[in-house]
């Protein structure tokens, strides 16, 4: 998913006001913790650092209960 800055400042708006639902790219979606939404986060910066210094980013599924 392409995530804009607009898209980031939404997430941390939300993370400061304690918010678990955000409407991101006109979909709402509810978050299950303030530890995933900050996880999510870091994804989204990593992703459009990513996308703007043009690298190819591979990124492996993190679980809690393990695979």
């Amino acid at each position: 998913m392409a995530w804009t800055q607009s898209d980031i400042t939404q997430m941390e708006r939300a993370i400061a006001t304690g918010a678990r639902v955000v409407q991101i790219n006109g979909e709402r979606v509810e978050y299950r913790s303030l530890e995933e939404m900050r996880s999510i986060l870091v994804m989204m910066k990593e992703e459009l650092r990513g996308a703007a210094a043009g690298a190819f980013q591979v990124s492996y599924p993190k679980t809690l209960r393990g695979l």
